[in-house]
């Protein structure tokens, strides 16, 4: 099972699929006029100042992005990045970075698009996402549908890949990697916690992202930024292994992973597609979490949604990346001869300054950041599993299923996990970018209008 999933896998992110998603957000961004990038000053200072108001929605816009934070900032930034960083060289970490910029234009347009296309509930909450933007805006109807059910079923196992076993996998493996904790035991505690959570709803998930996200994303940004200043000096030379190993046609890693052999398409794809499953950009589930906040703009609820990608991928999946091209440990190797990867490379960076404690200061890092993302995508796959079932009183039989996922993804071997969640990011991408390119012209207009409100 493994090797079919591998080649799965490889065969959904070939270079069609890069091309595809990074042409998509180069295009939209051209399309914009640069507007996503010219006014992320104006993003910022939104959330800032909590985002404006609105009449309709469940939650506020700060609240919102801490949810869509909540699932995008988790172990794509520790365990993601490391990961990355080993299979496509460290010139992963600037295709990573370049997707992103690319990738905020994207973002964007599901989440503006989310918010307009939403609809109100019997029970008064608001629904939305990029199946209902395709089913209510999409100009041909019965491929609207077609394409909202598809993005709705991929959404659904996207939230039991990457949004749950992924991270449950890499809370066990840094536990046991640091603790001693046996994954059963781990998976065992994450299902009964995740339960409890997630049956208040989106309002109990949305309360504890906005308490978790600010203070898990400074604590780690802070440990990174210590590992990078005491290694100041190694700094330049991680850097210039960066930049030319992302555009090498075939080259080794000098200097920060030496047993690294790559070439620009590996640094590319693992870059890409770690960078996606990162800030989830081009993937649309950002936008079921923006369609419930609280906002009468959908371009300003977009500008807001869009500010995700910047927070989760340029500064602090940078700043994991910069930990382990200066502390110098790309490249190292455990007792049994394997390259360290994933959790245990990161530990390993952390720990040439911390000591033993840089192994406790990553699991707990991984921990706070993997739950949090496990809680918040519970609601984005249940607004998926809802669009498809339509009664309401399936969803709870979901959120029971959605946590004995998290246990399942605790025991399982971590290279199945991480090829399943892959396949299935990039079959949810699929529909999703159909829908906003077909519809850009609508998400620019909208953008302009709002723009010369602005001047």
């Amino acid at each position: 099972m493994t090797g079919i999933l591998k080649q799965v896998d490889a065969l959904v992110w070939g270079p069609g699929m890069l091309v595809f998603m990074l042409g998509s957000g180069l295009y939209l961004l051209l399309r914009m006029r640069f507007l996503p990038l010219r006014n992320l000053g104006y993003a910022l200072r939104c959330v800032a100042g909590g985002g404006g108001s609105g009449k309709k929605g469940e939650i506020s816009p700060t609240s919102s992005l801490a949810t869509e934070l909540a699932a995008t900032i988790g172990t794509g930034n520790i365990v993601g990045v490391a990961t990355a960083m080993v299979l496509g060289g460290p010139g992963a970490l600037l295709w990573m970075i370049l997707a992103a910029f690319a990738g905020m234009s994207t973002k964007f347009a599901e989440s503006m698009l989310s918010v307009k296309y939403r609809i109100k509930e019997r029970d008064g909450t608001f629904a939305g996402g990029p199946m209902y933007t395709l089913r209510y805006g999409f100009p041909v109807r019965w491929m609207g549908r077609l394409l909202g059910t598809m993005f709705a079923i991929f959404a659904v196992l996207a939230s039991f890949g990457m949004g749950n076993m992924t991270q449950s996998n890499s809370i066990a493996a840094a536990f046991d990697e640091t603790f001693g904790i046996p994954a059963a035991k781990t998976g065992l505690v994450l299902t009964i916690l995740v339960i409890l959570t997630v049956l208040g709803g989106i309002r109990s998930i949305s309360r504890i992202s906005l308490f978790m996200v600010p203070a898990m994303a400074l604590f780690y940004v802070a440990g990174a930024v210590a590992v990078i200043v005491m290694h100041l000096d190694r700094l330049p030379q991680g850097l210039t292994e960066i930049v030319r190993m992302a555009f090498s046609s075939r080259a080794m890693a000098g200097g920060v992973g030496g047993a690294l052999f790559v070439s620009m398409q590996d640094a590319m794809r693992w870059g890409v597609s770690r960078g996606v499953f990162s800030n989830e950009a081009g993937l649309g589930a950002g936008g079921i979490t923006a369609a419930a906040a609280y906002t009468d703009s959908p371009v300003r609820q977009g500008y807001i949604s869009m500010t995700g990608v910047f927070f989760d991928t340029i500064v602090i999946c940078s700043l994991t990346g910069l930990t382990l091209a200066a502390s110098g440990v790309l490249g190292a190797r455990d007792a049994s001869g394997n390259l360290l990867t994933g959790a245990a490379l990161t530990i390993a960076a952390f720990s040439t300054v911390f000591g033993r404690l840089g192994g406790c200061f990553v699991s707990m890092a991984i921990a706070f950041f993997a739950f949090a993302t496990i809680i918040a995508w519970e609601y984005q796959g249940e607004r998926a599993f809802g669009f498809l079932m339509k009664k309401k009183s399936y969803c709870l039989c979901y959120r029971f299923l959605y946590g004995l996922i998290t246990f399942a993804g605790a025991v399982c071997t971590l290279e199945a996990v991480w090829d399943f969640s892959d396949i299935m990011n990039g079959l949810m991408a699929v529909p999703n970018l159909i829908c906003v390119l077909t519809l850009s012209g609508v998400v620019c207009r909208e953008m302009r209008a709002e723009q010369k409100k602005r001047m």
